[in-house]
């Protein structure tokens, strides 16, 4: 009796022994898939930064931390949004005027297309600038705090106007502090 129970016992070991491998090897497989799903939506979907300096003050502070959205993103007028310099820096600014419109400052006043900018939301008082044209593809970008010397944007000729291509997307929230009212 004693060899046959033995051999019972061998048997059900072995097949343990392979489901748990296979066991093993689709939690394995499953967190592959998991960690590249989540590779893939921070890399093409969602950023998150965090802002280091003082540019788009009042609505974003230094260290501030942000989600930004890029799918299907067209930018917009208003829209505050994460592109690259030229030398490959995240910057964060807002988007004041689009592909051929118009953008002067004169006596402290931003205007686009002739109309004056609602600056609300903005502080500081910029500096006078000639009137521009936005060339195609393009968008003219300002920070919120328009004090001179506090953000380096498209009013500046080193800077200049912002390509599309460059465009990284809209920042959608801010995650700390907490506040959905980023781009008003």
């Amino acid at each position: 009796m004693r060899p046959t129970i033995e051999l019972e016992t061998q048997v059900m070991e072995n097949t343990n022994d392979r489901g748990s491998s296979r066991d093993a090897f689709l939690s394995w497989l499953k967190f592959a898939l998991l960690m590249l799903a989540l590779f893939l939506v921070f890399r093409y979907v969602i950023g998150i930064t965090v802002i280091s300096g003082n540019s788009m003050n009042p609505t974003i502070q230094n260290k501030d931390v942000i989600v930004t959205t890029n799918i299907f993103y067209n930018p917009q007028i208003n829209d505050v949004v994460q592109f690259s310099d030229v030398h490959g820096f995240d910057v964060i600014k807002r988007i004041i005027a689009m592909p051929n419109d118009t953008v002067e400052i004169n006596a402290g006043v931003i205007y686009v297309n002739g109309d004056q900018v609602d600056n609300s939301y903005a502080i500081g008082i910029p500096n006078d600038m000639e009137r521009i044209m936005v060339t195609e593809n393009s968008y003219f970008v300002v920070g919120d705090n328009r004090t001179p010397g506090e953000s380096l944007d498209s009013r500046s000729k080193d800077f200049g106007l912002v390509s599309k291509e460059r465009i990284k997307g809209k920042v959608a929230f801010s995650l700390y502090p907490l506040s959905f009212k980023v781009t008003e």
